[in-house]
């Protein structure tokens, strides 16, 4: 089934059924209010949520609306928690290839992770808010999952059963504040602001064959102004699968109904496909020519991220953004306010 949330004007929004084609919706508050009351109450819950899913498809309620993308907030607008690895490990090597540095011991045997912004995760249409083009602003597309609550120390080969949904996401990168930070030994912070999630989140069965119960075997596309940055397939280099990288974020911790888990940026070896941010089309140019060509998101900027089905259908729906810069945000909220009070 396929779940979002309703910007009703509340922090969590109202828990929504989305029928498998994009189209349709119909409210499920009856049934849980938010999307994390349904996964804190899963077993219970999703057997009602999937009874109405097929009624959606079936067109059998009066209560179906049209479904505009614009009405959604991220399927978890706050999250208990966002891990954020990196599993494809071509990505992190571009990088340090560029930079001229290897990758740190044991990377092949444990995966990199950090705690990203979990609260808030933005919506798939909401701009993305920057301070400066100076940071360097980078888009990451990534696949997402929502776990269910996963006990301490679980075991890789039981770690798959506690995947509820999956997602996709826009890990959003400030790469000029990265190095100052790390060289400080604690890890990214301002360089890592909310990240923004796909319009609606798919159980794994949505997924068909596509999914092995470890991987999503599809590829994911990012575009920048209307140009393809890449189309790498999901299923293809990555290093640690998500039950791995459950395991690995439970491993001294349990984690709560509702943790996000990010694959870190999806690339494949094969450099045909393209790159999953800019940091690597920049890393590739400056391995081949020296030097980097490829600017970072600029104010103005608009960028997409997408993954279809075998029959070309889109999935999660589109995250579709535009870079705005902080201060211009900040005066149209005034002035819609000033309005509003008028």
């Amino acid at each position: 089934m396929k779940l979002a949330s309703f910007n009703d004007g509340t922090r969590d929004g109202c828990l929504t059924v989305v029928s498998r084609n994009l189209h349709f919706a119909i409210k499920a508050d009856h049934i849980a209010p938010t999307l994390q009351a349904a996964l804190d109450d899963w077993d219970y819950v999703s057997p009602q949520l999937e009874q109405l899913y097929n009624e959606l498809n079936a067109g059998g309620s009066n209560r179906i609306f049209d479904l505009d993308m614009t009405q959604l907030m991220a399927p978890l607008p706050r999250a208990f928690q966002f891990a954020d690895a990196s599993a494809y490990l071509i990505h992190a090597e571009l990088i340090r290839q560029a930079r001229g540095e290897e990758l740190p011991p044991g990377s092949k045997k444990d995966p990199l992770m950090y705690q990203g912004c979990a609260d808030p995760f933005l919506g798939p249409r909401e701009d993305i808010v920057a301070v400066s083009e100076a940071h360097g602003i980078d888009i990451e597309m990534e696949i997402g999952i929502i776990t269910g609550d996963v006990p301490m120390g679980i075991e890789r080969d039981k770690a798959a059963q506690h995947i509820r949904l999956l997602v996709l996401l826009n890990d959003i990168s400030l790469r000029h504040l990265i190095p100052a930070e790390l060289s400080k030994g604690f890890g990214f912070f301002q360089s890592k602001p909310p990240s923004a999630m796909s319009p609606v989140a798919v159980t794994p069965d949505e997924l068909g064959d596509a999914w092995d119960g470890k991987r999503v075997h599809l590829p994911c596309r990012a575009w920048v102004n209307g140009t393809l940055l890449g189309e790498p397939n999901a299923g293809v280099d990555m290093q640690f699968n998500f039950p791995r990288l459950i395991a690995h974020a439970a491993q001294t911790r349990p984690l709560r109904a509702g943790c996000v888990i990010g694959s870190g940026t999806v690339s494949n070896r094969d450099r045909s496909t393209g790159a999953g941010c800019l940091f690597e089309r920049r890393a590739e140019e400056i391995i081949a020519q020296g030097e980097a060509q490829t600017s970072f998101l600029q104010f103005g900027d608009r960028i997409k991220i997408e993954m279809l089905d075998q029959d070309g259908k889109s999935i999660f729906g589109a995250i579709e953004q535009q870079v705005v810069a902080h201060h211009t945000k900040a005066q149209t909220q005034d002035h819609e306010a000033a309005a509003n009070a008028d």
